[in-house]
């Protein structure tokens, strides 16, 4: 499909600047803008970071709203194939930084040799990543339950988006957030997610041996009813298994939505001085 017209300029814009690239991937009922204040924090850092489009993502959340179908039928390998372009036109190896299943999207990448360092947030689950949290399968319901979703888009009602997303937050942030932030999402990843253990193709497979890899570390909400510790756990257990250094930390009283909420600068904090001691900066 090509890069954004905005992909293309923070593209050229990061190699001219000759300094560190960082690639922020947002994950399911966000945009890339959900990253702005980390962008500007890892600018101010040293960084060049750029935040990575979904294909067809609209530009505001009031356009994602009014365009709801953009969103319809983008599965994790379009997702992949798209933001992987997004790294290739890049002249240096880029920190890869994902939530959700940019968390997931993230090690993919990590594992065909294309990041210097990987922070994967709350990352979805891949292909060998074996609990099943209620919890979880709880906050995925809304798409699972209906089939038809597959090729559907699916915006989530306020009340699933506190469940998913906010539960760890006061009444006025979470409903602050849901006006702010939340879009809908393509059905299709999910449903691969949930599939991935029965299918020996499956678009969620990471490799997680690639030599070359680089330093990864895996962040964990306490609170996170969509991927809780268990799935996060299961999937730096895998990625251990990894010749170069692989971390985990658990972010005390936090859920999914740690990367946009009052919190986030700690989470980032915590992804800044991972990279620092791994010279990724």
């Amino acid at each position: 499909m090509g890069l954004s017209s905005r992909e293309a300029a923070e593209v050229a814009r990061v190699n001219q600047s000759g300094r560190q690239p960082v690639v922020f991937v947002h994950g399911l009922w966000l945009l890339p803008s959900s990253w702005t204040p980390w962008q500007a924090l890892f600018e101010e850092e040293g960084y060049a970071a750029l935040a990575a489009d979904w294909p067809d993502d609209p530009e505001t959340v009031g356009d994602a709203r009014a365009r709801p179908e953009a969103f319809a039928g983008k599965s994790v390998g379009m997702v992949t194939d798209h933001v992987r372009e997004v790294v290739q036109g890049l002249t240096r190896p880029p920190v890869l930084v994902g939530h959700s299943f940019g968390g997931l999207i993230v090690q993919q990448l990590a594992g065909e040799g294309l990041a210097r360092a990987t922070v994967a947030i709350d990352p979805a689950p891949f292909k060998g990543v074996l609990p099943l949290p209620l919890s979880a399968l709880r906050a995925s319901s809304p798409v699972l339950l209906d089939p038809r979703n597959y090729r559907r888009q699916v915006m989530l009602s306020e009340a699933q988006f506190r469940y998913a997303f906010t539960n760890a937050l006061d009444e006025d942030e979470a409903h602050r957030l849901y006006d702010e932030y939340a879009v809908p999402c393509s059905g299709i990843p999910l449903f691969q997610a949930a599939t991935a253990n029965f299918n020996p193709r499956a678009a969620t497979r990471v490799d997680v041996h690639r030599a070359g890899r680089g330093p990864m570390l895996i962040v964990s909400g306490e609170k996170d009813h969509t991927v809780p510790w268990a799935l996060a756990n299961a999937a730096y257990k895998k990625q251990r298994k990894n010749a170069d250094p692989t971390e985990v930390v658990e972010i005390d009283g936090r859920g999914h939505s740690l990367v946009i909420d009052s919190g986030w600068r700690g989470v980032a904090d915590a992804a800044l001085e991972f990279l620092g001691k791994h010279d990724a900066d």
